[in-house]
């Protein structure tokens, strides 16, 4: 379960004092346990900073997306006493930003068409010994036209890829310490645009971020080889990058990750405080027994004030086992 590109790690950082952090779920399902436990430490790295919270629903994944669940999320954060400042934010609703940001990098030469399948792909990186799930750049020198049309004006569905830097993109987590990576994730052309002409994760996130001033980002140790790509991102848009914290991922008894695409169980507002107790034991914050006898909005508030970093385990997984319902 660990980040495949991930090759050190050293102690903890000191992190800054923070003004503006967000939790941006996709609204593919309701929320888990481990939905919540990622929802929780942002709520309570910012909240401890005297921070916004911020709320953004990523839904520009349509075939992904479950109708009414950005709906029951909310509902469910509101359950479990995560309440949110300002508005809440769709980035469906940024598309033509996405768009302008992507023509910017283009006329900049950053950007190139690729019209590889992923099994030519896979075929490529074998024959070249190039690790697994790494773009080995096969269509960086093909000027392919961005719309897909070949000279005899017939059409095909191309990726945008955006070209790697020279930098070294390790990072310092405040979670997991120094994260360094195979130098092959570096220099890797990784997609903003993807084929079915949906805007790429990396970019959208990036620009969101971007927009809404954040500062801090928490999130799963999932993630933790997604940031060299959006530290590449922040580079060529001229931007500072915000902190990182990665979380350790709640894993089930058969090592795989709770997700919505492994069916784990929503999380339930009548169970509320039971869960956020065992949430704050899973970040390692010890919560008293009796505070399952409190409301959610009461467990916060204490939870806020005991809050400490560094008792957040510097691990990328946990195993989770859900309390006997007996």
């Amino acid at each position: 379960m660990s980040s495949p590109h991930l090759l050190n790690q050293t102690n903890k950082p000191i992190p800054n004092k923070h003004q503006v952090g967000r939790f941006a779920p996709s609204p593919s399902g309701p929320l888990h346990f481990g939905s919540l436990v990622a929802a929780l430490g942002s709520y309570l790295i910012a909240k401890s900073d005297a921070a916004k919270w911020l709320v953004r629903i990523e839904d520009i994944d349509p075939p992904r997306e479950i109708a009414g669940a950005s709906d029951t999320i909310l509902r469910q954060l509101e359950a479990f006493g995560l309440h949110w400042d300002g508005d809440i934010t769709y980035q469906s609703q940024h598309l033509e930003r996405f768009e302008e940001i992507l023509n910017q990098l283009k006329a900049q030469g950053l950007l190139y068409a690729c019209h590889c399948t992923r099994k030519q792909i896979a075929e490529f990186s074998h024959s070249q010994s190039i690790k697994h799930g790494l773009y080995p750049n096969i269509c960086a020198n093909k000027n392919l036209a961005f719309d897909g049309t070949d000279a005899d004006g017939k059409g095909e569905a191309v990726a945008w890829k955006l070209r790697h830097g020279l930098n070294q993109y390790s990072y310092h987590d405040a979670i997991q310490g120094h994260c360094q990576f195979d130098e092959a994730l570096y220099r890797e052309d990784f997609t903003v645009k993807r084929k079915d002409g949906l805007i790429a994760y990396q970019l959208a996130v990036v620009v969101d971020d971007i927009e809404q001033n954040i500062d801090h980002v928490v999130r799963g140790c999932d993630l933790l080889d997604s940031t060299p790509r959006q530290l590449r991102l922040y580079e060529v848009l001229g931007q500072t990058a915000p902190d990182y914290y990665h979380l350790p991922l709640a894993i089930n008894q058969e090592g795989n990750k709770l997700s919505k695409q492994n069916h784990a169980p929503a999380i339930e507002a009548e169970n509320a405080s039971v869960l956020l107790c065992d949430a704050l034991s899973f970040l390692g914050q010890n919560p008293d027994p009796e505070w399952v006898l409190e409301t959610p909005t009461t467990i916060i508030s204490y939870a806020i004030e005991r809050f400490s970093l560094e008792k957040i385990p510097q691990k990328q997984q946990i195993s989770y086992l859900p309390r006997s319902s007996d």
